[in-house]
């Protein structure tokens, strides 16, 4: 591989191009008009403009994407996370081309992608899935009838859902009613699909992810996990390993249940398999990620490995350079994903960024996809950067991650940073004791 395009943008391209330059790789870069300014495009070896800011004008047009990685005769294309990551369909018009895709094959996509397809797969797999519906659910009144045999509360889910869109929590059959065609139609106007299904709502869970990484040899590896319980919408706002929830036990228990739930769509390249776990122990099933996650420089902070680096080389056909027992653990990492919102509502709060000083710190690692001068614009995800601190131990990272936000300098626009101060000097986060629904329950004081 001499050449490789990055269908992304902002800070996950940044990070792609940094280790193509350490393996002598040349990068190209597609930017829209509203990302023209922005780091990544000046770092890219080669950069081309591919249209309008709105994604469906711009990072989600295939063809155009595809065009161009022939035209500039690339050897492979990394999606990155989000936008074409997680599309099937462009995976196949890839390797049609005869270019390699940089991640799993378009058939474990497909697969994963439709949530009930994949909870069928995991309990054919022996992997505990959360109880609920393993068909599609065609109308409300047919949803109800199942939520009252599971019991309420119950999750109402877009099978082919993510970040939490389409999906609602439901605590009687009123609820149900109220939500299910506004859910229903959310999730066809995102995804292009309307299938809903109904989980069992596991309260006072904790969300728990394990990284894995496959090859085609065969080989396939856990890299432990990542505690992502303190979100806000269902969607992650903190995270960090290990988990200070688990046990030597249950932590061996989760992570062979994700090898083997990776071994169950013979997996390939870097995945996540998600898990709700209970107050007493029990563990679910939630979903699998067939891509690169946002948080994945916290596993690259407890191991020392480059993720982004061992999928270019699965990539080209080789070996995983670790096996599992070679693959240790060190220390703790957490990151902070800092976004452009407000930190009480947590609306985007687009605008120009005209001043930002990081903090200098040995033990912070910042990917940012934005420097001063930049604007965060209402096109796409307000994130600004992701702050992941570690050190030998987790009561060591909240003193330096408290030290960090308060000497951040970051002026023309709303942050959430006043919620990470909040979050680093409140109890039950220091203790560890939080859950998924922390966030729901705390106040923000006015920054």
């Amino acid at each position: 591989m001499k050449k490789i395009l990055i269908a992304n943008r902002g800070e996950i391209a940044l990070r792609i191009i940094q280790t193509c330059k350490e393996m002598d790789i040349q990068t190209v870069a597609v930017y829209s008009e509203a990302d023209k300014d922005l780091p990544f495009v000046k770092a890219a070896d080669e950069a081309v403009h591919i249209g309008e800011p709105p994604v469906a004008k711009s990072y989600l047009q295939s063809d155009v994407i595809l065009e161009v990685a022939l035209k500039h005769k690339v050897d492979a294309i990394h999606p990155g996370y989000g936008l074409l990551s997680e599309n099937d369909e462009f995976a196949k018009k890839i390797e049609k081309a005869g270019i390699a895709f940089i991640g799993p094959s378009p058939q474990t996509i497909e697969w994963m992608g439709d949530k009930i397809m994949a909870r069928k797969t995991m309990q054919q797999a022996g992997v505990p899935i959360v109880p609920g519906t393993i068909e599609p659910i065609e109308d409300v009144e047919e949803g109800v009838k199942l939520a009252e045999q599971i019991g309420y509360p119950v999750m109402l889910k877009a099978s082919s859902g993510g970040g939490g869109i389409g999906m609602v929590k439901c605590d009687n059959r009123e609820d149900l009613h109220k939500h299910f065609v506004s859910s229903q139609q959310r999730a066809k106007n995102y995804f292009g699909s309307g299938r809903m299904f109904i989980e069992k709502c596991i309260e006072n869970a904790r969300h728990i992810e394990v990284q894995i990484m496959g090859d085609t040899h065969g080989n396939i590896v856990h890299l432990f996990e990542r505690d992502c319980s303190v979100q806000r919408r269902n969607q992650k706002v903190v995270e960090e390993s290990p988990s200070p929830f688990l046990t030597e036990s249950l932590r061996s228990k989760i992570t062979d249940s994700a090898v083997k739930a990776a071994e169950a769509v013979n997996y390939v390249n870097a995945g996540t398999v998600e898990f709700v776990v209970s107050e007493n122990g029990d563990f679910y099933f939630l979903e699998m990620n067939t891509r690169l996650q946002v948080e994945h420089p916290v596993t690259e902070s407890i191991t020392g490995l480059d993720l982004v680096r061992w999928q270019i080389e699965v990539a080209r056909g080789e070996k995983l350079p670790l096996t599992q027992e070679e693959i240790m653990s060190n220390g703790h990492a957490i990151e902070f994903r800092l976004y452009a919102e407000d930190p009480i509502t947590f609306f985007p709060s687009p605008g120009k960024i005209e001043k930002l000083i990081w903090p200098s710190s040995e033990k912070v690692r910042i990917d940012s996809g934005y420097e001063s001068g930049n604007a965060v614009t209402p096109f796409y995800d307000p994130m600004i950067a992701k702050i992941i601190v570690s050190d030998s131990n987790r009561e060591k990272c909240i003193k330096n991650a408290v030290e960090f936000f308060d000497a951040l300098e970051i002026e023309g626009l709303k942050t959430n940073t006043p919620l990470f101060q909040m979050i680093l000097k409140e109890e039950d986060f220091v203790k560890g004791d939080y859950t998924t629904s922390y966030l729901s329950k705390k106040k923000v004081s006015k920054p």
